[in-house]
């Protein structure tokens, strides 16, 4: 239980301390960022809202709500789908694009000086494999 708690305990701190330097450094909270990569990395960087909420792992309602925030800044747009009228894409814009990268150098830096330094190598591979065991075990 001791190796449960400090796990936890861990994550938690580097998530606070990681989400806080994304929001002072870029202004984005973890949330935009995630929706923002997952644009960045689809194809003409636009999603069904389905598979954006699959992507973020979220419900989509949470979806929802946090994509009329993001529409209101500038960041995303939502466009009827052009191959099922029912459904809507939503659209990584300029300013979300241009947000994104601007972000991303900062964010990398923390989540470098954070965790990956420090850590040994051996123990970066360790931590690498224990998450890739647990995460199978979840499906």
């Amino acid at each position: 239980m001791r190796t449960w708690r400090e796990f936890l305990e861990t994550v938690e701190a580097l998530r606070t301390e990681l989400a806080a330097r994304l929001q002072r450094d870029t202004g984005l909270s973890p949330s935009d960022y995630a929706v923002l990569l997952a644009l960045s990395e689809a194809d003409g960087h636009r999603l069904r809202s389905s598979d954006l909420a699959a992507a973020c792992g979220w419900e989509r309602s949470r979806l929802s709500h946090h994509l009329a925030r993001m529409e209101r800044r500038g960041l995303i747009r939502r466009e009827e789908c052009v191959t099922d009228s029912r459904g809507a894409e939503v659209v990584l814009d300029r300013t979300g694009a241009d947000t994104f990268r601007d972000a991303t150098m900062p964010h990398l830096t923390a989540v470098r000086e954070l965790f990956v330094d420090a850590l040994t190598p051996e123990q970066l591979a360790a931590a690498g494999d224990i998450a890739a065991a647990l995460r199978s075990r979840l499906g």
